[in-house]
């Protein structure tokens, strides 16, 4: 990040002339100037070196607290601490909710005075939206319990524009000379987009150590106006909350202030209880590189099936069921078929999935075999439930394999990710799932992650 290049002092070595012919010449002298100060801003910009929160003025609460967060960086550094994982200052929780696209959520406070909100986690992409100032947008859950239900800037005395000079604005040739930053996100999902303009304001953390500590950072989100697509349907009606791995992604954020380390760990349980850290590296023992254009894929296996089978992936929590394009689909879903006995269920317009079976009035599920996949490393990725039971209607059910065919993509959704294993993902591009939950993530302390505040929010 450009900022980067500011340090605490500015040294400029001035030469100065010499007098009398050249015989005597004054001695080389240093000035110093503070890192805030006039000619270091003068300087800066000439360069182009623009600070996400622009210039702090002498004298503010912002002035005091960009000093404040340099001196606590440079500390760390010197002393080779790491920086203790952070979380949400409303909790670590995290919660399934199906109604609401089968995505895990969790509480974020932003703002001053602080709002919460209940934002979808999604790793398949970078930015932090919530809605804001929002036109035909679906009615945020906490509309109905009477609380904030979008961001309002204005209602914020922290919150300010991000100018089209920023280095986060990407989209700045589309900005007029008094315009703020745009942003547009296009997801996979089919017409569904986010599109509005950047906006900074605090997040609130929490320290996950023996005397946690409440952490206001300074962030970029966008403040959405027009939604698209499943975000009308009912997917993250109060916001998405971006876990990619580009500059403006919060754990990216977090780590370019020096916050915590640039990775995040995700704990999911199959009662629909997680967790989330920030700055936590999880397990080395498993973890695959995350390339731009990667074969994840070497083998298939389907309960006494197996074949060698070349296909790169994305593991995304903010897609809710798996997509595979063919040959993989082909090869799952017969595969699978062969080795189920049950009444196979007609074709229904209504089910996205082509492979269903008719349940008892006794049944919740049937007989299936299991499906893994094995990476490039040899390491054995197991799908951990990769069936959905529908209802048809009343005391009408049908068991299905929750894989759609895809015409491109290939994407393990969330709903296969449900595990007590955590996910983690690091600042080297790497990401894993642990063989086992880890000391710092045990059952006991996943089931105690309190999704009461999740719930009430819902109510």
């Amino acid at each position: 990040m450009s900022t980067q290049l500011l340090h605490p002092l500015l040294l400029l070595l001035l030469v100065a002339g010499g007098a009398g012919g050249g015989r005597e010449r004054a001695a080389p002298s240093l000035e110093f100037h503070h890192r805030f100060s006039s000619p270091v801003r003068r300087w800066a910009e000439d360069r182009g070196h623009v600070l996400p929160g622009g210039w702090p003025e002498h004298g503010t609460a912002d002035y005091v607290a960009a000093l404040t967060g340099h001196d606590s960086r440079r500390a760390l550094s010197a002393a080779g601490d790491k920086p203790p994982p952070l979380t949400f200052s409303e909790g670590n929780a995290t919660l399934k909710v199906s109604n609401l696209g089968f995505l895990h959520y969790a509480l974020v406070t932003v703002g001053t005075p602080g709002q919460t909100f209940m934002v979808a986690l999604d790793t398949g992409s970078d930015l932090f939206w919530l809605p804001c100032q929002c036109d035909g947008c679906t009615p945020p859950p906490s509309a109905a319990s009477g609380s904030a239900s979008y961001y309002i800037p204005s209602m914020s005395s922290t919150s300010q524009a991000v100018p089209c000079n920023s280095e986060f604005c990407e989209l700045r040739k589309e900005c007029s000379t008094t315009s703020d930053c745009p942003y547009k996100m296009v997801y996979v999902s089919a017409d569904t987009s986010s599109s509005g303009f950047l906006v900074e304001d605090v997040l609130y953390l929490s320290t996950e150590d023996a005397l946690p500590q409440i952490l206001k950072a300074q962030i970029l989100f966008g403040c959405g106006q027009v939604q698209t697509g499943t975000f009308l349907d009912a997917a993250a009606p109060n916001g998405l909350f971006g876990l990619g791995i580009d500059m403006i992604s919060i754990p990216s954020i977090l780590a370019q202030k020096g916050l915590t380390s640039n990775s995040f760990a995700m704990c999911f349980s199959r009662d629909g209880i997680g967790r989330i850290s920030f700055g936590d590296q999880g397990s080395s023992d498993q973890e695959t590189p995350l390339d731009v254009n990667p074969q994840h894929i070497t083998e298939i296996t389907v309960g006494n099936s197996l074949t060698d089978m070349e296909f790169s992936t994305i593991v995304d929590t903010g897609t809710s069921f798996t997509y595979l394009a063919d040959p993989a689909y082909t090869y799952i879903t017969q595969s699978f078929h062969a080795q189920v006995h049950a009444n196979r269920h007609a074709a229904d317009s209504r089910i996205p999935f082509e492979y269903c079976y008719d349940l008892s009035s006794s049944e919740d599920r049937i007989q299936t075999p299991s499906i893994s996949l094995r990476t490039v490393g040899g390491d054995l990725f197991p799908v951990i439930d990769e069936g959905q039971v529908i209802s048809i209607q009343q005391h009408e059910y049908v068991y299905c394999l929750a894989v759609v065919k895809s015409a491109k993509l290939n994407i393990i959704g969330r709903y296969d990710t449900d595990s007590s294993n955590p996910l983690s993902i690091d600042s080297r591009n790497s990401s894993g799932f642990s063989p086992s939950a880890p000391e710092n993530y045990s059952p006991e302390e996943t089931k105690g992650g309190n999704p009461a505040s999740l719930n009430n929010f819902l109510t």
